[in-house]
């Protein structure tokens, strides 16, 4: 199979010094990692002070004793705690000399390694040169998450307890469908979202659709299937729980339409619990337009009058005006 040309120019990066010198100092390779987690006993993905334990910790960590360098992740999208992911990205800057070892010659072989040095309920299951232009949080087009909850008065089954939140109220599954499409589209979801100052709330919610996943063993247990470009803080949480309500006949039928009237943040909107929640898929443009993804994201995420900082102070609520990141 011929080498991408990533992996053509990642060859000749390696190759260029010779075999008894390291390559040149500050030459970079930007690799693409693919990580799933189990987020209960992680205090979300983002570093924290005080020792806690959070995803992007671990994985630096383990990341920079691999590599003999400090490594700092750019994530797709940085879940709150509790919450899971099957298909997070991230991509990270790591110097080409950190690939002349013996056991890592290649970032491929970062996904061997990482297995014998990780938690558990961490795993990094892929490796790759990223191509050109790529930008993990720039980059992406839309982000898809599935939230699963059982109605069932005993609550889940013990084996999917750690991913499947309780919801010990019976539902209404059409009401709570034409709830969910109620608010499908371009629209503000200052309601659904905690407040981030200078922060757009307009998001483009692309699918909001419920699906009855009971079996025998699992009864009364559904997924909600949410996607959109972005997601405010909160916001797939609060959704989901704006939904529940109403299908289980706790709000009137037009609950949801009414709040994207709102302005603010809405306290009759219950923020459903976190363990149900899972990131699966996070999609990007062909490679040939990664570069002007990222480009136009950036310019977008800028709130008006702020200085060089205003990319990162409002990292967390991107969207439409504001560029597409996530925090659930």
């Amino acid at each position: 199979m011929p080498e991408t040309p990533q992996a053509q120019q990642f060859s000749q990066a390696t190759s260029a010094a010779p075999a008894d010198q390291p390559s040149q100092a500050g030459e970079l390779v930007r690799v693409r990692l693919e990580v799933a987690y189990d987020g209960t006993d992680f205090h979300g993905w983002a570093t924290q002070s005080g020792g806690l334990r959070t995803v992007a910790g671990v994985l630096q960590e383990k990341l920079s004793l691999v590599t003999r360098h400090p490594i700092e992740l750019v994530v797709a999208g940085r879940t709150d705690a509790g919450v899971h992911a099957s298909g997070q990205v991230c991509h990270a800057d790591i110097p080409v000399d950190a690939f002349e070892q013996r056991s890592l010659t290649r970032p491929e072989d970062l996904v061997r390694r990482l297995s014998r040095m990780l938690p558990a309920d961490v795993r990094l299951h892929g490796a790759s040169v990223a191509p050109q232009g790529f930008d993990a949080r720039f980059s992406a087009l839309r982000r898809h998450y599935i939230y699963r909850v059982t109605t069932h008065p005993a609550g889940p089954v013990p084996v999917r307890a750690r991913d499947t939140a309780a919801w010990r109220h019976p539902i209404d599954l059409e009401k709570t469908q034409a709830a969910s499409d109620a608010l499908i589209g371009l629209n503000d979801f200052a309601a659904f979202c905690k407040a981030r100052e200078g922060a757009t709330t307009v998001r483009e919610l692309q699918e909001f659709r419920w699906v009855d996943v009971s079996t025998e063993a699992e009864p009364q247990t559904y997924e909600a299937h949410v996607t959109a470009d972005a997601f405010c803080w909160s916001m797939v949480r609060s959704l989901v729980g704006a939904a529940l309500t109403v299908g289980s006949g706790k709000r009137p039928d037009d609950f949801t339409p009414g709040l994207l009237k709102e302005t603010k943040r809405s306290s009759a909107v219950p923020v459903a619990p976190a363990e149900g929640l899972n990131l699966v898929r996070v999609d990007y443009p062909a490679d040939e337009e990664l570069a002007e993804r990222a480009l136009t994201t950036r310019a977008k995420r800028s709130p008006v009058g702020s200085g060089s900082g205003s990319a990162e102070a409002a990292a967390v609520d991107a969207g439409p005006a504001a560029g597409p990141d996530t925090a659930p």
